[in-house]
């Protein structure tokens, strides 16, 4: 779009400098010259309108492509969800996560992430996703195992306890690869907010972050954090105090 913008651009430069050359030219029509060049002008906002609406029509499309795509994953979720020991795996708050990093802003990604994976011992994983879920933080998974969302919640049913700690579960794999995990559990706590980027394939920037790897407690890998006073030492004595809040 924008080559079509410059050269119609140069077209009105183009003009606007021989009428000012045909005023010292015999024989040439100078106000026809202007109105070629307002007529120009005026077919090049045309244009510039033409696109604009566009595009506006294609950004509509696609606003309702994404809507209709999120619905359909929400009428899945909710089809023969299998049951844990709380009852049926409540989807409504993992796909809220998933809407959620679907469209999330500046600020919005988590700042204490836990890196799991469900090959891990259940035993472990139902501790790490209640603790987790206690300190406030996020326990991210890569994706559903054989891209099935049936095999992820009949597994995550069988470990989660707590309705709510649903809303502390998520699926992103864009986060998996903006820290370069490759082994879990990995804890990481954030010095700051920061933008998760939109895409699937692309690359986010994050700022400076405390990491650890290893068969380690949540509480421990948030105290470590807190002792050494890195850049993720503040969320980390957050985490702290509102675990200790959750466990009086």
């Amino acid at each position: 779009m924008r080559v079509y913008l410059w050269a119609s651009a140069a077209l009105l430069g183009i003009a606007g400098i021989s009428a000012v050359l045909a005023q010292s030219v015999d024989g040439i029509d100078v106000q026809a010259i202007k109105k070629r060049s307002a007529e120009l002008q005026a077919d090049a906002e045309a244009f510039v309108n033409q696109v604009k609406d566009r595009g506006d029509a294609f950004r509509e499309d696609a606003a309702k492509a994404g809507d209709a795509g999120m619905a359909n994953m929400q009428r899945v979720a909710k089809s023969d969800l299998p049951k844990g020991p709380a009852g049926p795996v409540d989807f409504d708050e993992i796909v809220a996560g998933a809407a959620s990093n679907a469209t999330t802003g500046k600020g919005d990604a988590p700042q204490f992430i836990v890196f799991a994976s469900l090959s891990m011992p259940p035993r472990s994983l139902k501790t790490l996703i209640g603790d987790t879920a206690k300190a406030g933080g996020v326990v991210v998974f890569r994706g559903f195992p054989n891209n099935s969302m049936k095999e992820f919640a009949t597994a995550l049913g069988k470990i989660v306890d707590r309705q709510d700690d649903f809303a502390n579960v998520g699926i992103d794999p864009r986060l998996f690869r903006a820290f370069n995990v490759q082994a879990v559990p990995t804890y990481v706590a954030v010095s700051s907010d920061f933008d998760l980027c939109a895409g699937f394939s692309c690359q986010t920037k994050v700022p400076p972050y405390d990491r650890m790897v290893g068969n380690v407690s949540v509480q421990y890998a948030l105290e470590q954090f807190a002792k050494e006073h890195g850049p993720g030492a503040r969320v980390a004595a957050v985490g702290l105090s509102n675990m200790r809040k959750a466990n009086p």
